[in-house]
């Protein structure tokens, strides 16, 4: 970015070369919104105007008709556009690439840097930061001497953000929305919310009916579910000879309903609901481990030995029992040394023989446990991992036209490659803190599956589905706001589904509409899914703040690392 020119006045007169230069004379059109060219001299008006060309030498900079910039503001971007009407007062600060509407005001000692794009009728309060811009800090070397990052910040039209608000680089405010004074905002607002706080949460709705309806339903369903989720994993909990968690009753022993168990007392941050000692189930988990694969059969079998089919347990069970473990302060005795073992050769192999065509989610699921199996192995044990390998596969394969890897068959059209999708990109671009290829494509393709009347409905939608969309859209939305509108209505419908499907004292079922069926029998494999993707849609639509519950395992919405090539 362009640096600030050495004929800058500081606050005492002086230039920074040393030189007493006056400064500007303040008038009462300094301080914000004023009918500046209806009421000011001529005179004034003119050296508003000879004021507005030396800015203009300083960059690429243009302003509109009747915009206003005060002479005690410091403006020295690369790159400015002020629109028609907008106003800049004393002491702001603007530099970088900034755009900024029509009929716009920016109060005193703003701060506008960096990546900034601000849309018409946007009010900003005195004092505020909007900081389109971060540092890097990689650890081999001091920050001071690491350049910036810009990600830049998006605010809507018709937005009135109070004073003393800082918005941090990388988030997009929505249109209409309202932000607090003194907040901090760190993550997107959706448009019409108002918010306040540190960090910044949405408060509600500026159009009040439906929304705040929903809101209100979403906090009785999070305040109940904290009430009777105790007893649901006590329920869970075989004391006999047993002595071992089950899914719901009449079902048999699984890794997976000890590992749901902990993820839903610390989707909670609450592990005293568990009904027995965390070192007994860290001892469990630990003990199931085959010394010389790394692998974790299923419940009741011996076989650890390496699986290529995605749905097999023993692949399953390294996502589960990883991050129960994780949750619970422990890890894995030993690595992985089926997947370490592994040459670049090896990964590639066995990736080309994966049913991409017929089996999307079959193969899809198969990645997500070998992305998590080297997770583990390159996190908790420092061993090699070919991460390398397996990316630049996934990003060569991916299939521009839709964002997926896997194809649309006749029979069950997008239901095998969307559902892959998830599993494939959870365990590799989403664990691993990884831009998706093709976002906006993704969402094309999510939201044409999501219109199947086979799948989903006001009436149909089981968790494995739904899921298997809005966190594909959650992540993509990281990227992109493309079809956000129209991801957001059906991202509301499932959530009144869901917000209406709570079993007092047993919780979800894992398709939530009653009937016969494992399916739709409550259970902790119920509970735990649609608790996460009540905070996933919820979050989607910005009312994540109102649930007193996140998911923090195997669908934790935050990268288990921050990039792949941290050192290790």
């Amino acid at each position: 970015m362009q640096g600030i020119d050495d004929d800058r006045v500081r606050a005492d007169g002086f230039n920074i070369n040393g030189a007493f230069q006056a400064a500007p004379a303040f008038t009462r059109y300094d301080m914000g919104v004023s009918a500046f060219w209806s009421q000011a001299t001529e005179a004034e008006q003119r050296d508003q105007r000879e004021w507005q060309v030396t800015i203009a030498e300083r960059g690429d900079i243009r302003f509109g008709a009747e915009a206003f910039v005060s002479p005690l503001a410091v403006v020295y971007p690369e790159r400015l556009f002020l629109g028609d009407r907008s106003y800049v007062s004393a002491h702001s600060y603007l530099w970088g690439d900034v755009e900024v509407g029509e009929d716009c005001t920016l109060n005193p000692f703003t701060e506008v840097r960096g990546k900034i794009r601000i849309g018409n009728g946007v009010r900003v309060g005195a004092h505020t930061s909007i900081l389109g811009f971060n540092h890097l800090m990689a650890t081999d070397r001091p920050i001071f001497e690491q350049g910036l990052e810009f990600d830049g910040i998006t605010i809507g039209d018709d937005v009135w953000i109070g004073s003393h608000v800082t918005i941090v680089d990388g988030v997009n405010v929505g249109e209409h929305s309202v932000i607090g004074a003194g907040a901090v905002v760190t993550k997107d607002v959706t448009p019409w919310s108002i918010v306040a706080g540190n960090p910044a949460r949405r408060l509600r709705d500026r159009r009040g009916g439906t929304q705040n309806d929903r809101q209100r339903a979403l906090a009785r369903l999070t305040e109940t579910a904290r009430e009777e989720t105790p007893g649901i994993i006590s329920a869970a909990w075989q004391r006999g000879e047993a002595k071992s968690f089950i899914d719901r009753d009449g079902d048999v022993p699984t890794v997976r309903a000890w590992c749901d168990a902990v993820e839903l007392a610390s989707g909670f941050r609450d592990l005293a609901m568990l009904p027995v000692d965390r070192n007994q189930i860290v001892n469990e988990l630990r003990g199931r481990q085959d010394a010389e694969t790394g692998l974790i059969p299923a419940w009741g079998e011996s076989d650890a030995s390496p699986s290529f089919d995605g749905h097999d347990a023993v692949n399953y069970n390294i996502l589960c029992a990883g991050y129960a473990l994780q949750l619970l302060g422990s890890s894995f005795e030993h690595s992985l040394a089926t997947v370490e073992q592994l040459t670049s050769a090896d990964v590639r192999r066995a990736l080309d023989a994966q049913p991409w065509a017929a089996e999307g989610w079959r193969a899809g699921a198969w990645v997500d446990s070998l992305g998590t199996a080297m997770l583990w192995n390159r996190s908790v044990f420092s061993g090699a991992a070919e991460l390398e390998t397996l990316f630049g596969w996934l990003v060569t394969r991916c299939d521009p036209a839709t964002g997926l890897w896997g194809r649309r068959t006749s029979s069950s059209g997008w239901l095998e490659p969307v559902n892959g999708f998830y599993r494939l990109t959870r365990g590799t671009f989403a664990q691993f803190g990884v831009p998706l290829p093709y976002p906006e494509r993704v969402v094309d393709t999510l939201l044409d599956h999501a219109a199947d009347r086979d799948y989903f409905a006001s009436d149909r939608g089981t968790a494995c589905n739904v899921l298997d969309v809005i966190h594909p859209l959650w992540l993509a939305a990281k990227q992109t706001r493309h079809r956000r509108s129209e991801g957001e209505d059906w991202a509301r419908s499932q959530l009144d589904r869901i917000l209406r499907s709570w079993r007092p004292g047993r919780g979800f079922s894992f398709a939530l509409e009653p009937g016969n069926g494992w399916q739709r029998m409550p259970g902790l494999l119920g509970t735990e899914m649609w608790l996460s993707i009540t905070w996933l849609l919820a979050d989607y639509l910005g009312i994540g703040d109102l649930l007193d519950y996140e998911p923090r395992g195997i669908h934790r919405p935050a990268p288990a690392v921050a990039q792949i090539g941290y050192a290790g």
